[in-house]
C-alpha cells in the first residue's frame, strides 16, 4: 500500500502510526512547513498543501499512491482537496484502489434525540455541515466516475491523548453544561484509524457511522473524568443562560443518537466501545496526555 493523507492531523497522524507496518510511503499534506520535521518523525513524507492550486510535488507523489485519505475541511467555496486535485485523482493515479473521507455525524441534522444510521436521511443544520453534505456528494460523483470504492466516514466528537475531559480538568476549561435531553456520540481517535485501516484493507465503499456504543449527556462524561482523577468536577451550568461562543452553541442544536451497527455487521471491532472504557483505560495507562 501507498498511502497519501490529505490533511495530515490528528485522526491521519493516528492512521498513519497505524498504517507503519503495512504501507511502503505514508505521504501528507500540512499548510504550515514548521510541521515537517514532526511529519517525518511520524515516517509521513510531508508536502505542503498551498491552498490556491494544486503543487506538481503533490501531483507527482499521487501517480504511485493506492489509498487516499481526505480529512481536510471544506469551506464556503467547496472541498479544497476536491477543488485542486480532483482532476489529477479522475485522470493521473492509474494505481488508486481506495479514497476514504473523513465527515461527521453533523450532516445528520437534529433528530431529537432519535436513533439514526446510514440510511437516515441527512438535513444538516448548521453551515458546516451543508459543506460537508456537498463535499461527500462531490466525493462520490468523483469515486463513481473513476470506479474506484468510496468509504465516507462520518465521525462522532473526536478524543483521544491530549484532547480529552482530563486534560480540560488539568487546565481549568472543563464546563458541564446542561441541556435536557442532550447526548453526543463519541469516537477515540485509534478507532478512527482503526476504522480506517479495516475498511482500506477491504478496499470497502459505503457510508459508515464510526461512533460509539453510548451516546451520552456532555456533563456526565466530564464528571466521570473527574471522578477518575479524584478531583472534584465543576459545577453544572445551564446550556441557555451559559456564554458560548456561537460555534459551540451550534453543537447543541443537533441531538441524536448513532447507529454504528454497520460498521460492526462487516466485523470491525471498536477498541473504545464507549467513553467509560476509553477513560478508565487513558486514565490507567496515562495516554490521556
Amino acid at each position: 500500500m501507498r498511502i497519501f493523507l490529505f490533511g495530515a492531523g490528528y485522526s491521519a497522524r493516528a492512521f498513519a502510526r497505524m498504517m507503519a507496518d503495512k504501507a511502503d510511503f505514508i505521504g501528507g499534506t500540512t499548510r504550515d512547513s514548521d510541521k515537517f520535521a514532526a511529519l517525518k518523525r511520524e515516517g509521513i513524507t510531508p508536502f505542503l498543501f498551498q491552498g490556491t492550486h494544486a503543487s506538481q510535488e503533490i501531483i507527482s507523489a499521487l501517480e504511485d499512491v493506492t489509498h487516499i485519505v481526505i480529512s481536510t475541511s471544506p469551506g464556503q467555496t467547496g472541498d479544497p482537496v476536491y477543488a485542486q486535485f480532483g482532476d489529477t485523482i479522475r485522470s493521473a493515479m492509474p494505481k488508486l484502489k481506495w479514497i476514504g473521507y473523513l465527515s461527521t455525524v453533523g450532516v445528520y441534522g437534529d433528530y431529537g434525540g432519535a436513533w439514526v444510521d446510514e440510511t437516515t436521511p441527512c438535513h444538516p443544520v448548521s453551515a458546516r455541515s451543508v459543506e460537508r453534505v456537498d463535499a461527500e456528494q462531490d466525493w462520490q460523483k468523483l469515486a463513481d466516475e473513476h470506479k474506484v470504492p468510496l468509504a465516507i466516514l462520518r465521525l462522532g466528537g473526536i478524543y483521544g491523548p491530549g484532547r480529552n475531559a482530563f486534560v480540560n480538568l488539568a487546565n481549568g476549561t472543563a464546563r458541564r453544561l446542561n441541556k435536557a435531553g442532550q447526548v453526543f456520540n463519541r469516537i477515540h481517535v485509534d478507532d478512527i484509524a482503526g476504522a480506517l485501516r479495516f475498511l482500506a484493507e477491504r478496499n470497502e465503499a459505503g457510508v459508515f457511522n464510526v461512533t460509539d456504543d453510548e451516546p451520552a449527556p456532555p456533563q456526565d462524561v466530564v464528571a466521570y473524568a473527574a471522578e477518575l482523577m479524584g478531583v472534584e468536577a465543576p459545577a453544572e451550568s445551564q446550556f441557555e443562560t451559559a456564554e458560548l461562543t456561537p460555534m459551540a452553541r451550534s453543537f447543541y442544536g443537533e441531538n441524536k443518537r448513532v447507529s454504528n451497527a454497520r460498521l460492526k455487521k462487516l466485523g470491525f471491532a471498536f477498541r473504545y466501545p464507549d467513553y467509560g472504557t476509553a477513560f478508565s483505560m487513558m486514565w490507567r495507562d496515562g495516554s490521556w496526555r
